[in-house]
């Protein structure tokens, strides 16, 4: 009993410390060969219009990863010499990907101790099997499931000089100024 809750102790902990490695996507350029890792990038379509886009790693959350879009939009226009951006279009896509152990085992196989139960069930082999907390349902045994959740965010904005053309149209500095503080770029 007590080699075993030292094993789960040490997984927890284990568990932890990766976990404090994994941080949010800073607010920075995306790089081509480490698309994984996210950031923003920006197409222009003509004089006025552009395709902003920003995509967060797996640590990122889908509000981080619009008000990075925003700051961006609000960062290329004032670049651009001009005062005020609108979008015309805008989404954001999530995509999951799942992640299955199938050499997990909760009876201590390199990954400690964790609770399950077992159900009888039917079909066509019926009998006993395992469930557990992340366990997808296997009637050969437990099997472990994680699933990673990313998030890109994208629109097409039209820049202007001036006074601004419409309600939805934002002034790029006071974007700027309201989201700036809370922008975490790269460390150094």
């Amino acid at each position: 009993m007590k080699r075993a809750l030292m094993a789960a102790l040490a997984t927890v902990a284990l568990a932890g410390g990766l976990s404090a490695c994994a941080t949010a996507t800073p607010y920075q350029q995306i790089n081509p060969s480490d698309r994984s890792a996210g950031g923003y990038g920006d197409v222009r379509l003509d004089a006025t219009h552009w395709r902003v886009t920003f995509s967060g790693n797996t640590v990122t959350s889908r509000e981080t990863v619009e008000r990075y879009l925003l700051y961006r939009a609000a960062e290329l226009t004032v670049s651009q010499g001009a005062d005020w951006f609108e979008e015309t279009q805008r989404g954001t896509d999530k995509k999951t990907d799942v992640f299955v152990d199938p050499f997990y085992s909760s009876w201590g196989y390199g990954y400690g101790w964790r609770p399950y139960w077992r159900f009888r069930h039917g079909g066509y082999y019926g009998g006993w099997a395992n469930w557990g907390p992340g366990w997808a349902y296997d009637p050969w045994g437990p099997t472990y499931v994680s699933t990673y959740d990313r998030y890109e965010a994208s629109a097409e904005i039209v820049v202007g000089r001036g006074p601004k053309p419409s309600a939805k149209a934002l002034d790029a500095h006071e974007v700027m100024m309201n989201l700036g503080p809370g922008i975490v770029r790269p460390k150094a």
